[in-house]
């Protein structure tokens, strides 16, 4: 007789700030999940509103309802706001769980959303970090009428790529990762944490996942990820003109992250147990961030190194290939 499988546990690490607004609706459907969590991490990020005393009396009418609950909850107060991605950090390292789900303050989980996506690490033993379309809403809880894959434009074939194994390249190029709709297994935080100054948690996690294992996405909506104006991280779907006059923003900021973030990412793989080709990758990346960050103020002093960097196909696989360019050229620095 087979040995009887273990259910995964989760840990939902859900960060708040001045969340008053939206928190009791995003973490009563999280308690009413078909499979609830195991574990909820609440890290407040020294809210001024009553959002923690809105968790606490939701938590408790919760215990209240269903006093058969297992459910462990560890609280966490920032005296001082630490920002989002450092409040995620500490979040991420209280939990306990197989598995852990990020969490806004802001969006709503559908019944399913983590019995399905706890069913795709069951049969993928492999999988180390999965994550989701979703449904865009607007903030009275309207379908906005969009999707997270199509505003973030992530087509058919970056799909395929990473349905295929190639996610590490495909996130080389740029983020499709957003932290809301991903689950992770809590052994990724040891290769991930601390997060690097220059990343975002989400792209960070899913970079990293990505180098060391395997990571997966879904093409179901399974939240809906709310967005208004106090979002502090969201979805910018820009339109023609707006990607025009990005292409001749001043670049000087700009190619200095984007190099300190190849040079933190070079310094992690450097560290981690990845296969050979992936560190080398990370070292091309960083080199191509060199050479772009090295341009000179002069336009017309870029077109022979940019023309030399587009032969050699960084361009294409670090980036938007020739659009990166043409913005290289174009762009005052």
């Amino acid at each position: 007789m087979a040995p009887a499988t273990v259910a995964l546990t989760v840990s939902v690490a859900l960060c708040t700030h001045n969340g008053e607004r939206f928190i009791e609706e995003q973490l009563s459907s999280i308690l009413g999940q078909s499979q609830p969590p195991t574990q909820l991490v609440i890290s407040d990020d020294a809210s001024k509103d009553n959002t923690i005393a809105l968790v606490t009396a939701t938590i408790a009418q919760w215990r209240v309802a269903h006093p058969e609950t297992l459910l462990s909850v560890t609280r966490i107060n920032n005296p001082v706001a630490l920002g989002v991605v450092a409040n995620f950090a500490g979040a991420i390292a209280a939990t306990e769980g197989d598995l852990v789900a990020l969490c806004d303050q802001d969006d709503v989980w559908p019944v399913g959303r983590l019995e399905r996506m706890i069913a795709v690490f069951d049969s993928t033993p492999q999988l180390l970090l999965l994550h989701t379309d979703a449904t865009l809403i607007d903030a009275s809880g309207r379908s906005t009428g969009q999707s997270l894959f199509g505003s973030l434009g992530v087509g058919d074939a970056t799909k395929r790529a990473v349905h295929s194994g190639y996610a590490y390249e495909s996130l080389m190029k740029r983020n499709i990762v957003t932290g809301a709709t991903t689950v992770f297994r809590r052994d990724l935080a040891n290769a991930a944490l601390p997060f690097p100054p220059s990343w975002v948690h989400d792209e960070w996690l899913a970079i990293v996942a990505a180098a060391v294992g395997v990571v997966d996405l879904l093409d179901e909506k399974l939240i809906e990820y709310r967005q208004h104006e106090a979002n502090q991280i969201g979805v910018e779907r820009l339109s023609f003109t707006g990607k025009a006059g990005r292409m001749l923003a001043p670049g000087a900021g700009r190619n200095r992250r984007l190099l300190a973030r190849a040079e933190q990412l070079a310094e992690r793989i450097a560290g981690l147990d990845v296969s050979p080709q992936r560190t080398a990758a990370a070292g091309q990346k960083l080199l191509h961030e060199q050479i772009r960050s090295g341009l000179g103020r002069r336009r017309l002093s870029r077109v022979l190194p940019v023309v030399r960097e587009l032969t050699t196909g960084r361009y294409g696989k670090f980036g938007r290939g020739v659009p990166d360019a043409v913005r290289d050229l174009l762009q005052p620095l």
